[in-house]
C-alpha cells in the first residue's frame, strides 16, 4: 500500500487523482489505517540536534596546539620531580577548559529557552468525523481541515479551497499571502509558485478549505531544508584558522628552543638535570600561558556584551567572525523589513495623490494632500470607508503581552484597516450604518473580491476591491451621483499608468470602485458590475523597511562590509526595497532564481561585485551564492529567519538567525541568533567582534614580548657564561600572576572609536602581523637590556646572589607592568585622558604590584620562590630602569600621531 500513496510531485495531479493515489477518500483515513501509516512513516517531526554534553564540552576545549605543549611541559615537569611547577601549569590549563565548557554551555541554555514550548495541533477528517490532533500524529492520506489562523502541520495537496491564502514568508520569503486553488499546474512549477499545495511551517491568513497529506516529517519541504541543513560543511571561524597557525609556529619555535638550550647546555659542560629544567623553562617561557584562557575570556567578554545588546551566541569563536566579516547575505521579509504592511500612498481619480505617513498596523499617522491633511476630503473619506467596509482582517491594539499593534487575517487588509483609522474612520460606527449583506469572496483568478452595505430600505452600495487590471475595466461612470463634488475621473488607460507608475516603486497597487444602488448577486461573478463601477482610487502599500535599517546598512558600508539581499520575493520588489536602504547602487542589479540557475558558475563569480538582489531563490541556491562569494575569499554572514534560510545559515561563516520570528531550524543552523530581530543589532555585533579581535591583539603582543623578553634575558645569561637571572619559579610566577592580573583586564579595554572605520581583517592576515611583531621587535630588547643589564650591573657591586636574582625578577615584572600600558593603544599615549578609560586595567595593575611585594617580602613565599627581601630604597633604580620601555614606546607614539597628520 506504501507505493500507492507516495509519489514524488502532487502539484501536477488532480484533486481526485491525489485522493486514489494516497488511497484515501473524502471522508479521510480510518482510524485504524492512520496508526498503521503513522508506524510506517514514524511521527511527523524532524529530528532534534542532539545537545552536547557536558563532558564533550568540557573535552573540546583542550583541542588546541597551545593546550598540547603547556601538558608536554606540564608532564616533563614532573617526571623530573618538578611536581610544583607541573600542577601550576595543568591548573592554568583545567581553568582554561571550565570558562570555555561553562560559556559555551550557556550558551547552549540560552538557545534553549528561546524554544517555544506550545505543540502544534491540527484538524482533520478521520472516518468521516472532524478532530483535533496533534501535527506529529499527521500521516500521509490524512485529510486536513483548514481555516484562517491555522498553521499547516504537513505538505498537502489542496483539494477544496474558498478565497484560501497563506503566509509562507518562513519557507520561500514571499512577504505577501499567496492565494490558493484546486486546479493542477505544469510539472516544473517552482516551489514558490505551486499555488495548489500548503506546506509545513506556513499557516492560512484567509479563507478556508480541506487538503490531503502528502508528505510527513522529513519528507516534506521543511524536512528536506532541515537534511540540507545536516549536510551543509561547517566551516572553521578565522580566528580558530589563526590560532591553529599560530600554535603550529609555536610548537616548532618551542621545540627548535628546547634542543638549542640543552645543546648549548651540554657543550658548556652542565649538568644534564639542571640544563634540563632549564630547557623546560625556555619552553614555558615561549609558549604564553596566558594565552588560551586570555582567548576565551575575550571571546566570553564579547559574548556577553552582544547578549546585552541582543545578540546570542551559540559558538565562542564566532564573536570575533563577526569582526571579520566582509560580506552580509540578508533576507528580506522580517529582516530588513518590518513584515507589516503599510499603506504609504493613495491616488485619486483627479489624479490627486496623498501621502501617507505612519508604519505598520499603529493608527498614528496622517493623510497628506500637498502638505495638508486630507483626511476630511468627500473624495478620500469615500475612499477609506470603502476599504474599511470590503474587508475581512481585524486590528488587535496593544495589550500587556504585546506592544505592537496586529493583524488578524490578511495583512493587505490589516493595513487599509489601519489607513481608515489614520483618517479619522471609526470602524465599528461605520459598520453599524452599513452593515454587510452580500459578498462575492476574493477570487484569485479574477484578483478582486466584492462585499455589498447597507440597509435593507436605504442606501445600499456595492465595494469592490482588487488588482487595478482587474477593477478598471468595471469602471465606466464619471459621477456616483449628479450633484457630488467629483471632477471627471481620466481615462482608464491613465489610471493604469498611474498604476504601473506606483508599481514601479514596489508598491502592491490596489484599486477600488464603488456600484451605488445595486443588487450583489453571488452567482453571476463580477462581470454584472461592468461598465457600472466608479473608480474611487489607487492604494499603494509596501513591506516597508525597518527605521534603523538604512543607517545599519551605511554603518556595515563605512565598515568595508558589503549587504547582499537574498530573498524569496520577486525581482522587482527587492531591488526597490535595496535601492530605498543603499544597499543596490547606480550600476548595481538583481538576479532572480531562473537566471541563476542558468547563469556559468564562473560567470556567476564575475558578477558577483554587481549583484546586490537575488530574488525568488531557493535553499540550494542561496547556498550557492555563500559558497560563490567565499570561494572569492570573503568571509560571509548569513542573515535569516525562514526555514529556507537554514542551509546557507550553517554554511556561512557566521549563520545569524532571528530570535523572535526566526524558525527553530534556521536557530539550530546559526550561530548567532539576534533576540530583537533587529538587523542593526548585525552592525553593532560587528562592531563589538572588531572590539574583541583587537583586544586580543593586545594582549597577544603583551604576552609575545614578555614571552619573547624572558627568552632573551635567558639566552643572554647562557650565552655569556652567567648564572641564570631567574630561577623556574620565577618564570612561572611572572607567566602566571604578572601577566595574569593584566591581561584578563586588558581585555576590557573599551572601544578606541575607530572600529567601524577599519576595513575587516584579512582571512591570510596571521595573528602576528608585521605592525605587531615591529612593536614587539621594539618592546623586547628593551625589556631584555633593561633587565640583563641590571642584572649584570648588580652582580658587579658585590650584593649577595639571593638578592640580585630577586631584583631582577622584580624589574622584569615591573617591566611587565609599564608595557601592558603600552599595549593599550598603537597610537594613543598611555598617559593621556584614556588611562583611567579601563578600571579593571587598573585595578589588575595594584593587585600585581601588591603580589609582587608579598612575594618579596613573605617568609613563606620566599622559600617557595626563591626570593629574599629587598631595601626599599633599591626600588628606585628598579622602577626607573624598568620604565624605559614605556618612555621610549611614548616615543614612538608620538612619532606616529605626528607624521600620520
Amino acid at each position: 500500500m506504501e507505493a500507492e500513496y507516495e509519489h514524488a510531485l502532487w502539484h501536477d495531479l488532480s484533486a481526485a487523482d491525489v485522493i486514489e493515489r494516497q488511497a484515501s477518500s473524502a471522508d479521510g483515513l480510518a482510524p485504524d489505517e492512520a496508526a498503521t501509516r503513522l508506524r510506517t512513516h514514524g511521527p511527523n517531526a524532524l529530528p532534534e540536534s542532539k545537545r552536547r554534553s557536558l563532558t564533550r564540552l568540557f573535552l573540546g576545549q583542550f583541542q588546541s596546539p597551545l593546550i598540547y605543549i603547556l601538558f608536554i611541559a606540564a608532564l616533563l615537569a614532573m617526571f623530573l620531580g618538578k611536581h610544583g611547577d607541573s600542577a601550576v601549569i595543568l591548573a592554568v590549563v583545567v581553568v582554561n577548559a571550565l570558562i570555555g565548557s561553562f560559556q559555551e554551555g550557556r550558551a547552549e541554555r540560552s538557545m534553549a529557552a528561546l524554544k517555544r514550548l506550545a505543540s502544534v495541533r491540527v484538524r482533520v477528517i478521520r472516518g468521516g468525523a472532524e478532530a483535533e490532533i496533534e501535527a506529529r500524529d499527521l500521516v500521509p492520506g490524512d485529510l486536513l481541515v483548514l481555516g484562517a489562523g491555522d498553521a499547516v502541520g504537513a505538505d498537502a495537496r489542496l483539494i477544496e479551497a474558498a478565497g484560501l491564502e497563506t503566509g509562507e514568508a518562513a519557507l520561500t520569503g514571499e512577504s505577501l499571502p499567496v492565494a490558493k486553488q484546486v486546479e493542477p499546474l505544469p510539472e516544473h512549477t517552482l516551489l514558490a509558485d505551486r499555488t495548489n499545495m500548503v506546506y509545513s511551517g506556513t499557516h492560512l491568513t484567509a479563507g478556508r478549505g480541506q487538503a490531503m497529506v502528502v508528505a510527513t516529517g522529513l519528507a516534506t519541504e521543511v524536512g528536506k531544508i532541515a537534511r540540507l541543513t545536516a549536510t551543509a560543511e561547517e566551516q572553521p571561524t578565522p580566528l580558530e584558522l589563526r590560532i591553529a597557525q599560530f600554535g603550529r609556529y609555536l610548537v616548532a619555535a618551542a621545540l627548535a628552543m628546547f634542543v638549542v638550550v640543552l645543546g648549548l647546555g651540554l657543550l658548556r659542560g652542565l649538568p644534564f638535570v639542571d640544563i634540563f629544567m632549564v630547557a623546560i623553562s625556555q619552553m614555558v617561557s615561549m609558549v604564553p600561558e596566558g594565552l588560551p584562557v586570555a582567548m576565551t575570556i575575550a571571546l566570553a567578554v564579547g559574548m556577553q556584551r552582544m547578549a546585552a545588546r541582543g545578540a546570542i551566541v551559540r559558538r565562542l569563536a564566532a564573536v570575533e567572525t563577526l569582526g571579520s566579516t566582509s560580506v552580509i547575505c540578508t533576507d528580506k521579509t522580517g529582516t530588513l523589513t518590518r513584515n507589516e504592511m503599510t499603506v504609504v500612498a493613495i491616488r485619486l481619480p483627479d489624479a490627486r495623490e496623498i501621502a501617507v505617513t505612519g508604519v505598520g498596523y499603529s493608527p498614528k499617522g496622517t493623510l497628506l494632500d500637498l502638505g495638508q491633511p486630507a483626511y476630511k476630503d468627500v473624495a478620500v473619506q469615500r475612499l477609506l470607508e470603502a476599504v474599511a467596509l470590503c474587508n475581512d482582517a481585524t486590528l488587535v491594539p496593544p495589550d500587556s503581552e504585546d506592544t505592537r499593534w496586529r493583524a488578524l487575517g490578511d495583512p493587505t487588509e490589516a493595513a487599509l484597516l489601519t489607513l481608515a483609522k489614520k483618517g479619522g474612520i471609526s470602524l465599528e460606527s461605520l459598520n453599524r450604518s452599513w452593515p454587510r449583506w452580500g459578498e462575492i469572496p476574493f477570487d484569485s483568478a479574477a484578483k478582486m473580491m466584492a462585499t455589498g452595505h447597507g440597509q435593507a430600505e436605504g442606501h445600499r452600495r456595492i465595494l469592490i476591491k482588487g488588482a487595478p487590471e482587474a477593477v478598471l475595466p468595471l469602471c465606466g461612470q464619471n459621477h456616483l451621483e449628479e450633484n457630488e463634488p467629483f471632477p471627471p475621473v481620466t481615462t482608464r488607460q491613465d489610471a493604469l499608468s498611474a498604476a504601473d507608475a506606483m508599481a514601479d516603486q514596489a508598491l502592491r497597487v490596489l484599486a477600488v470602485a464603488e456600484v451605488a444602488e445595486a443588487e450583489l448577486d453571488d452567482t453571476r461573478g463580477f462581470e454584472q458590475f461592468e461598465g457600472r463601477a466608479v473608480l474611487l482610487g489607487l492604494i499603494g502599500q509596501m513591506d516597508p523597511p525597518r527605521s534603523e535599517v538604512k543607517d545599519a546598512v551605511s554603518g556595515c558600508r563605512g565598515a568595508g562590509v558589503r549587504t547582499v539581499m537574498v530573498t524569496g520575493d520577486h525581482k522587482a520588489t527587492g531591488l526597490a526595497i535595496a535601492r530605498t536602504l543603499d544597499i543596490a547602487r547606480e550600476g548595481d542589479r538583481a538576479l532572480d532564481g531562473h537566471e541563476l540557475e542558468r547563469m556559468p558558475e564562473q560567470d556567476l563569480r564575475d558578477e558577483l561585485d554587481r549583484i546586490a538582489v537575488f530574488a525568488r531563490v531557493y535553499p540550494a541556491q542561496k547556498l550557492r551564492i555563500v559558497e560563490a562569494l567565499q570561494s572569492q575569499g570573503k568571509v560571509v554572514a548569513m542573515t535569516g529567519d525562514g526555514v529556507n534560510d537554514a542551509p546557507a545559515l550553517a554554511r556561512a561563516d557566521i549563520g545569524v538567525a532571528m530570535g523572535i520570528t526566526g524558525t527553530e531550524v534556521a536557530k539550530e543552523a546559526s550561530k548567532i541568533v539576534i533576540t530583537d530581530d533587529n538587523f542593526a543589532t548585525i552592525v553593532r555585533a560587528v562592531e563589538e567582534g572588531r572590539l574583541v579581535y583587537r583586544n586580543l591583539k593586545k594582549v597577544i603582543l603583551y604576552l609575545f614580548a614578555t614571552s619573547m623578553a624572558e627568552i632573551a634575558v635567558l639566552m643572554s645569561a647562557l650565552l655569556l657564561g652567567y648564572p641564570l637571572p631567574l630561577a623556574a619559579v620565577q618564570i612561572l610566577w611572572i607567566n602566571i600572576v604578572t601577566e595574569g592580573t593584566v591581561t584578563v583586564n586588558l581585555i576590557m579595554e573599551p572601544p578606541e572609536g575607530d572600529e567601524m572605520r577599519r576595513p575587516p581583517m584579512s582571512l591570510a592576515e596571521p595573528l602576528l602581523t608585521r605592525s605587531l611583531l615591529k612593536r614587539v621587535l621594539l618592546m623586547t630588547p628593551v625589556m631584555a637590556l633593561s633587565t640583563f643589564g641590571f642584572f649584570v650591573w648588580r652582580l658587579s657591586t658585590g650584593v649577595p646572589f639571593e638578592q640580585v636574582q630577586t631584583e631582577t625578577f622584580t624589574v622584569l615584572a615591573a617591566c611587565q607592568w609599564f608595557n601592558v600600558l603600552n599595549c593599550q593603544s598603537e597610537t594613543r599615549s598611555a598617559l593621556g585622558k584614556g588611562f583611567f578609560g579601563n578600571r579593571w586595567l587598573l585595578g589588575g595593575l595594584a593587585v600585581g604590584i601588591l603580589l609582587q611585594l608579598a612575594v618579596v617580602y613573605s617568609e613563606v613565599l620566599n622559600r617557595l620562590f626563591h626570593t629574599v627581601p629587598i631595601p626599599p630604597a633599591d626600588f628606585l633604580p628598579i622602577i626607573a630602569v624598568a620604565s624605559l620601555v614605556l618612555w621610549l614606546e611614548e616615543a614612538r607614539k608620538f612619532a606616529v600621531r605626528r607624521f600620520s597628520r
